[in-house]
């Protein structure tokens, strides 16, 4: 009897010592995995970089311009100087996969009523306080979990879910501007329509590289003077403007969206300043989206934004000379409805999908046509 005990006691330790070793097992073989994502043999050399004597690089993508020396990271958390050459850290590294509806993004006149498969890393190079995807932007990608695609395999998902167009958001994509790029490219050769949804905060060379293969945008055009983005974001404006003006001369679909938040870029010099430049830059067809602010990451401290101050913002806009403004975030559908010039209903929104489409292909039954990308 008690050689049995003793045996099964044995037993017993064994089974544990063997459980012990394979969890020490997984968790090295684990730790060797993520050491080796990191190794300049696994990871993609970054483009638009200057190198400099001393092993320092300086990164040209965006206004950051960061002068990295060997092992620095720039202020996007995306990019790393190893040993005198710049590495993308989130190429194929995708952290975030959805298929959304396109009004999500949002675009409003560009192919209403259908799906967008979206993809994102982890790394934005601004560091807006208020940000909604703080988990991605604003974290290292070595502490976030992602999945490694291919661009091939990017497009493979995109066409198995249905969806008409790819787009590149959540975090901020030019942070990963190699593989939406490389991306972008193979979408254009499948027939898919590519979306960016930007802060535009990108360097008008890289911009010129990317801009054929896009057919849409959303940029967040965050607020009209530099105090407001250094303050909020540790950017400057003249960037945005100009990469708004860019695409929009390109041909390229553009919508913006200002969050307007209480207390910081709500005043009425602020949006008749952005609502004049919008009217005077771009014209009268441009979409323009206000849309409300809800406290998050660093600004838990400001109130929701009052829907009366965006139904001001949106007949200031209106008075102006914009026929296409509209309200995020709330749930009057009035504001959100594409009207024609009669007053009837072109395309009626609730939240993000459309429940009334009365279009055909841009034109309203009375002739309006509505400006924008139906097919």
């Amino acid at each position: 009897m008690m050689q049995r005990e003793t045996l099964d006691k044995l037993g017993a330790v064994l089974f544990l010592l063997a459980i012990v070793g394979l969890v020490v097992y997984l968790i090295i073989g684990r730790e060797r995995a993520y050491q080796s994502a990191w190794d300049p043999e696994n990871l993609v050399a970054a483009s638009y970089t200057e190198s400099l004597s001393d092993g320092q690089a300086r990164c040209t993508l965006c206004p950051n311009n960061c002068l990295l020396s060997s092992g620095q990271t720039g202020v996007c958390r995306a990019r790393r100087n190893i040993d005198g050459t710049l590495y993308s850290l989130v190429y194929g590294k995708i952290a975030s996969r959805h298929v959304d509806p396109i009004e999500k993004k949002p675009l409003y006149h560009f192919l209403p009523g259908t799906n967008v498969y979206s993809i994102a890393t982890a790394g934005c190079n601004l560091q807006c306080k208020y940000c909604q995807n703080w988990s991605l932007s604003q974290q290292n990608p070595e502490n976030v979990e992602y999945v490694e695609m291919t661009p091939q395999e990017v497009i493979d998902e995109a066409l198995a879910s249905g969806s008409e167009s790819i787009a590149f958001t959540y975090n901020e994509p030019s942070v990963f501007f190699e593989f939406m790029l490389d991306t972008a490219e193979l979408a254009k050769a499948n027939q898919l329509h590519t979306v960016w949804v930007t802060s535009g905060y990108i360097n008008q060379e890289p911009l010129a590289e990317l801009i054929p293969y896009l057919d849409a945008a959303n940029v967040d055009l965050k607020g009209m003077s530099d105090e407001f983005y250094l303050d909020i974001t540790s950017g400057r404006l003249q960037p945005v403007l100009d990469t708004i003006v860019a695409l929009h001369e390109a041909g390229v679909h553009v919508e913006i969206t200002n969050l307007v938040i209480p207390g910081e870029n709500d005043s009425d010099q602020m949006l008749s300043d952005l609502i004049s430049w919008v009217y005077n830059t771009l014209g009268e067809d441009v979409v323009l989206h206000f849309s409300r602010f809800h406290p998050d990451y660093q600004l838990l401290n400001i109130p929701p934004t009052p829907v009366e101050t965006l139904e001001k913002a949106r007949q200031m806009a209106l008075d102006t000379g914009l026929h296409y403004v509209y309200v995020g975030n709330v749930g009057d559908a009035s504001m959100n409805t594409t009207y024609c010039r009669d007053g009837s209903v072109g395309i009626a929104r609730s939240q993000f999908f459309v429940t009334e489409d009365n279009l055909n292909n841009g034109v309203c039954a009375d002739g309006t046509v509505i400006s924008g990308v139906w097919e």
